[in-house]
């Protein structure tokens, strides 16, 4: 009994508790004695930035901040709509009515403010005694760039966590997770490799190309293969990672990483580099091609393979010149599946590159013990092997380099957030896998093909060597499980000068409508790539222009002003300064170059309209 009463006793008090804190919360919410909102600039951690190789941002961190409404602790709705609607770009009515049209006490109001305009909201509130506005701040993204490069930066959630490209494979990095100074509330800068010019060009580039041959899809790369750093990557479809709700899956492909394809003829600079390597055949070696290849394997089976035309008696460089396939699979005859296999392997087919980006594909490349006696001849000509665009570029270098593989890479460094610490981005090891005697017989067959004599010719540039293949390669039909006789990929690699390479291109069009042939879609695309970067990375050739800058630069300084009803003078603001500009909804801003304004379109007092656009020019 006594048992009894002690545990009613314990039971009393804990319901007394309970009714103490229900009445005390009661009377708080009763009094309104909800404190007014403060915009504290509580610490945020800071999103590191990721940069071009010469610092451009790709992606950058903005301080925000979200308006909300606690209904209960408002006294005069109308008096609070007048007071901030300027402040929030919104109308009295339009404010008091998502007020009063809400059924729950708290609303936001207004998400992602840009951080000057919180800090007069909050000047405001403490000044007129408003209540119930809280202003909550935030870290988001911007990205400066748009549509640039934009499957390789990649996007972040709203959580601001990565989610696709270099966001997604460095997040940790980039949010301070690895960050062993706390104190700095940044994560670190990621640095890539490649260069907005470049890829602006190559963007470009691609565009018209897509537009021309009315392709699916078109990859354009660039890379030096002396170091692997991919100095331009362009996918098209493409989307503006500032937008991401109106993207798709497609255009949000990275294919140059993702997707495996197979390559067709340009493969065969490689299937022959490596037969003439293994000793089995030699620049002299001769191959009959009457039109096509033709055997029967000891099962009966009939292997035939179609050529362009009848070349006679082909040499290595006949068959490169003019893309012989015939002549391409007799001189596999003479190797066995097992060295072909791991002579081709050693440029990295069949495994991931590991240049840094996410989802990279390994390709589609089986063991020789899988293979059938169609394997060998199959292959020597680009087909029964599936690869990426970054295993093409990494082989291509070791053509480049005298028979030294140099793996791609997309990122270049990392930096602190205080700056104090870089971390060169290293991916594998170098390797020898050709003698250079024949890197360099492959390079100068290469160049005739960009002769008049060549399939390439297309792609030859004045004054500049180019060692250049074309492809055309069928795509496997998904229903039929068979070589579709409508769908393609026309592509062409080039590498230049072809002498001593510092710069691989290459291109692959997918679906092209109309010609197919990458000697004919393919092959300009290449020259104009390779026209406009030669002068711009400094490759010599006869009427390379030198260029001359001062030692010093002058910086202008200044902060953003308001635009209220007149175009603002811009004059003499950094870029990092006009980027806010790109996130307003009532006008557009086109940010053009790099440095500070120069020039502004339209001129500073034009009266402001809605829906117009302003054009900022750089230098």
């Amino acid at each position: 009994m006594n048992l009894n009463r002690r545990y009613l006793f314990i039971f009393s008090i804990l319901i007394l508790f309970a009714v103490y804190l229900l009445i005390h919360y009661a009377i708080i919410m009763i009094k309104n004695e909800l404190p007014p909102a403060r915009y504290q600039g509580r610490t945020l951690v800071e999103r590191g930035a990721i940069l071009d190789r010469n610092g451009r941002f790709l992606a950058i961190s903005i301080r925000f901040a979200d308006v909300s409404i606690w209904r209960p602790s408002i006294t005069n709705i109308d008096e609070l709509s007048t007071e901030i609607a300027p402040l929030l770009d919104m109308t009295p009515s339009e404010i008091k009515n998502r007020i009063e049209a809400s059924e729950s006490n708290f609303l936001f109001l207004k998400r992602q403010i840009d951080d000057a305009a919180a800090r007069r909201l909050s000047a405001l509130i403490n000044e007129k005694k408003i209540r119930g506005v809280m202003i909550q701040p935030i870290v988001g993204r911007l990205y400066p760039e748009k549509t640039l490069a934009s499957q390789v930066v990649g996007f972040v959630g709203d959580d601001n966590r990565g989610l696709e490209g270099i966001e997604f494979a460095f997040n940790n990095i980039l949010d301070g997770v690895d960050n062993e100074d706390s104190e700095t509330h940044r994560g670190s800068q990621v640095f890539l490799t490649i260069d907005v010019y470049v890829q602006h060009i190559l963007e470009q580039i691609a565009a018209r190309t897509m537009t021309e041959t009315r392709a699916e899809a078109v990859m354009l790369l660039a890379m030096d293969p002396r170091t692997g750093d991919i100095l331009g990557s362009a996918s098209l479809p493409n989307y503006d990672l500032n937008n991401i709700r109106a993207s798709t899956e497609i255009s949000r492909m990275n294919r140059p990483v993702i997707w495996a394809y197979e390559p067709g003829s340009t493969f065969k600079v490689f299937s022959m580099a490596s037969l003439m390597d293994s000793g089995v055949i030699n620049a002299n070696s001769r191959f009959a091609c009457n039109g096509s290849y033709e055997r029967v394997t000891n099962r009966g089976e009939r292997i035939l393979i179609n050529c362009l035309g009848a070349h006679g008696n082909v040499t290595v460089r006949d068959i490169i010149i003019h893309s012989c396939n015939a002549g391409a699979a007799h001189a596999s005859d003479f190797i066995n599946n097992s060295n072909f296999y791991h002579l081709l392997n050693d440029y990295g087919f069949g495994s991931r590159t590991g240049a840094g980006s996410p989802g990279e594909t390994a390709g589609y490349f089986v063991h020789s013990g899988l293979w059938s006696e169609r394997s060998k001849p199959t292959l020597a000509i680009g087909q029964e092997i599936a690869v990426s665009a970054y295993q093409m570029l990494q082989a291509a270098s070791a053509i480049a380099n005298d028979g030294v593989l140099v793996p791609p890479r997309i990122v270049s460094k990392i930096v602190s957030a205080d700056g104090r610490t870089t971390t060169e981005w290293e991916n594998g090891e170098n390797r020898r896998i050709l003698k250079a005697e024949t890197a360099r017989a492959m390079r100068t067959y290469m160049v005739d093909t960009a002769s008049r004599i060549g399939t390439a010719w297309r792609a030859a540039v004045d004054d500049m060597s180019l060692a250049v293949k074309t492809g055309t390669a069928q795509i496997i039909d998904p229903e039929t499980k068979r070589y579709s006789q409508t769908d393609f990929i026309a592509s062409c690699i080039a590498l230049l000068p072809a002498e001593s390479p510092s710069l691989v291109l290459y291109i692959a069009i997918v679906k092209p409508q109309g010609e197919i042939y990458g000697g004919r879609i393919a092959a300009p695309a290449i020259r104009e790539a390779a026209e406009s970067l030669i002068d711009y990375l400094g490759i010599p050739r006869g009427r390379n222009p030198q260029m001359t800058h001062p030692p010093t630069v002058s910086v202008p300084s200044g902060r953003l002003p308001v635009v209220q009803g007149q175009v603002p003078d811009y004059t003499g603001l950094a870029k990092r300064v006009l980027l806010p500009l790109l996130l307003r909804d009532d006008i557009t801003v086109e940010i053009r170059g790099d440095g500070w304004v120069t020039r502004q379109s339209p001129p500073p007092g034009t009266p402001l309209e809605e829906g117009m656009t302003i054009i900022l020019e750089l230098e």
